[in-house]
């Protein structure tokens, strides 16, 4: 993991087309502005772990599904 140490208003690069910028630092939240091309999805991580999980469910369900209609067939 790289560690970087920000001020407001300073930003960090990914790549070419990503640039995180530091809004504003309040005691422990840290508010960080995102500008990414359209077709990168951003998430927080506990969105991405809550798709992952519907996903997985979802993925589950679909499976069950398919072994329910080969027995009815």
């Amino acid at each position: 993991m790289l560690i970087l140490s920000r001020k407001i208003d300073e930003k960090i690069k990914i790549g070419s087309d990503i640039t995180l910028t530091i809004i504003e630092i309040h005691g422990d939240q840290v508010k960080i502005g995102v500008e990414a091309p359209k077709n990168v999805k951003v998430f927080r991580q506990e969105v991405f772990n809550a798709i992952q999980t519907q996903n997985k469910e979802a993925a589950a369900g679909s499976v069950a599904l398919d072994a329910l209609s080969k027995l009815l067939s």
